[in-house]
This record gives C-alpha cells, structure tokens and sequence, in this order.
C-alpha cells in the first residue's frame, strides 16, 4: 500500500498545501496561514486536527513547541511520488538557455559541459553536478585461479588503469567447484573476444541469454563474472565532477550551521568519489526499463553531509549507453517539480548532444 492510500483527500491537500508554503517561505507552518492562502472551506481547529494526525503519522513535525509544523523526510517523500505535479516551464527554459549559450560544433566537451552545469545551478538555485562522461574502455582481462572456490579477474583498461577482481564461484548454483587452466584460458580469450573495445558501460547491456554452445555450460561463470565487473566499473572509471553553484546555494537558511556547511565543502571538494554511487547507476543487468530520475530526500542519502539533503540525479546517454550522469544537489526544502524536470531535461539535452 502506498502511503499516499493512508491519507484521504483532505490530509493529502494539507500535507501538499503545507509542503508548498514551506518550501516557499522556510518558515514553520499554522494552521490559521494554511487557511489565508489555500481554498479550506473548514475552521482552522479542523486544518490543525489533521496536521496533528500527519506528524503523528510522521510526514510532518515541529521544530519547536510553540512553532507551526514543517514536512519531514517521509512527508517529502509522499510528495515526490504521488502528490506533486512536474512542471515543464524549466524544461523549455533550459533547453532555449542551452541552445543559444552553448555551441556543441566548435567547443571543447569538457568547457561545455562546465558551461552546462552553470546554466543549471544557476536557473535551480541549487548546487549542479555533472560527471564527466565514463569512457574507459576494456583493453584486455585475464581469468586466474585462486583456488577451487574463487577465480580473480585481472582487468586493464584503455588508460593502462589496472584493478583485479575475486569472484567466488560457490556463489552461482551449479557452477563448478574448480575450473581446469585450459578453461580458464579459453573464457579469457572468449571474455577477451567480446568485450575488448567496449565502454565499461556498455558491458553491463550486453546481451548474454544468447551463447555460443561450447559455452553454455560456462554461462553462470560468466554471468557472475561480467556481475563482478560491472559492480566494479565505478572504480575503474575517470571520476571527474563538475560542481557549479555552491556559493549560492549555501546561503539558504538550511545551511546556517558552519560545522554542516565544512562537511558539505569537504564532500564536494576532497571527497567527490564518494559521491560517485549515489549520481551515477548503472541499470542493473535484469532491468529493462530503470527509473529516469533517482530522487534522494534527508537520510535516504547514506553520506551524513548529505542527510539534510536532497539529491536529484539522472544518467545521460551515449548511443544508449549510460555514460555520465546530472545531478541538483541542495536542502531538502526544494521545488522538487522544478529540480526533477530540470536535471531530466539535461540529462537528455547532453545525451541527445553526446549521440
């Protein structure tokens, strides 16, 4: 069941009214206000009823005794999923924005893509990142064994970056126990056959239900194998980010706290891998159809700089391939209509320029 299914329409018109004064006004939120600005056509003892039902529900809560009530992390969340409506206004600002200050004919990629996420933090008002497009390619892998229940998988890519894998054969029901050096060998080179020129990206949209016979009995090997190595790719990519809007966004009154704004800068300027798994996902290999825009509101986000944060992102494409990916970052008291729409339309104006 939805959480939205829990409310009925009154608690979900108070929950959506109270949501947006407060990301309009940053202040806490009575009653006696909803009233003034929205169409209740009840008392204001009836509007306070319900939005003490929704903190007792946890959607909402005060900060202080005396003080109105403010969304928590989960009350943002019903509104992201169910009660907000996208606004397309952002899109055709952008895309106007992009066309006429950005020139993809005569530009270095890396200064675009800089000029890119500008425009974005800029007509946000949030913090814009961009990664660099992940176009490591696969040079050549070597199957090793370790012993008779765990192969390593020796990986070199096109800039000479060199990491090796465990993979635990016990893992897949099945396979077996032991793999002789000549098979070995002979799925290095099947391995080596395959996917030798391609992006580290590409590999984790292969194909694989349809094997030659001489490997069918190798497929759950190399099912698990070509697991291994698309976990992995984040680490065996360039990782490059483009953060653009800092400044500005930190004057929202979300960062007042100097000790939340010194882990924030260390995050984004010392510790940027980190962020890395929470911008950019790969579709898992099974998933055909994965979530155009990941939304992580407060302490969805496993970082603690972040906890107070919400973090909007999306994949751009190349030719179809997953190569980089946008992202707003910013308090969670957001115009998550604005930001979704936003980082969604940059997300394909890059992929429709890269393609």
């Amino acid at each position: 069941m939805s959480q939205r299914a829990k409310l009925n329409e009154r608690y979900q018109h108070v929950l959506w009214a109270t949501i947006r004064h407060y990301v309009a006004t940053a202040e806490p939120v009575g009653s006696k206000k909803l009233i003034e600005e929205y169409d209740f056509r009840v008392s204001s003892a009836t509007i306070r009823n319900v939005m003490g039902s929704l903190e007792k529900e946890g959607f909402l809560y005060q900060p202080h005794t005396s003080a109105g009530r403010v969304p928590s992390d989960s009350g943002y969340r019903v509104y992201v999923d169910e009660l907000m409506v996208l606004d397309e206004t952002p899109r055709r600002q952008l895309q106007e924005t992009y066309a006429q200050q950005l020139d993809w004919g005569a530009g270095n990629l890396d200064v675009l893509l800089q000029g890119a996420a500008q425009i974005l933090a800029t007509l946000s008002g949030q913090i814009a990142l961009i990664l660099l497009p992940q176009t490591n390619r696969l040079r050549h892998l070597q199957l090793v064994q370790l012993g008779e229940q765990q192969i390593a998988l020796v990986v070199m890519t096109d800039a000479y970056q060199t990491q090796s894998l465990l993979v635990d054969l016990p893992a897949i029901a099945g396979a077996p126990t032991a793999l002789a050096e000549g098979e070995l060998q002979l799925l290095s080179n099947f391995l080596n056959h395959k996917l030798r020129g391609r992006s580290l990206s590409e590999i984790a949209n292969l194909d694989w239900g349809d094997l030659d016979r001489e490997f069918e009995h190798y497929a759950d090997v190399l099912r698990l194998v070509l697991t291994e190595l698309t976990s992995r790719q984040q680490n065996l990519s360039t990782q490059a980010l483009v953060v653009r809007g800092v400044s500005d966004a930190l004057r929202q009154p979300e960062f007042s706290q100097l000790e939340q704004v010194q882990m924030l800068l260390h995050l984004l300027e010392v510790e940027q891998s980190q962020l890395l798994p929470l911008i950019y996902e790969l579709p898992e290999l099974a998933e055909t159809k994965p979530q155009r825009v990941t939304v992580r509101i407060g302490a969805e986000n496993s970082l603690e700089p972040l906890n107070t944060c919400a973090l909007i992102s999306a994949n751009y494409f190349q030719r179809q391939v997953p190569v980089g990916s946008v992202g707003l970052l910013g308090p969670t008291r957001m115009i998550y209509e604005n930001a979704v729409v936003m980082v969604e339309a940059t997300a394909d104006y890059l992929s429709e320029a890269l393609s």
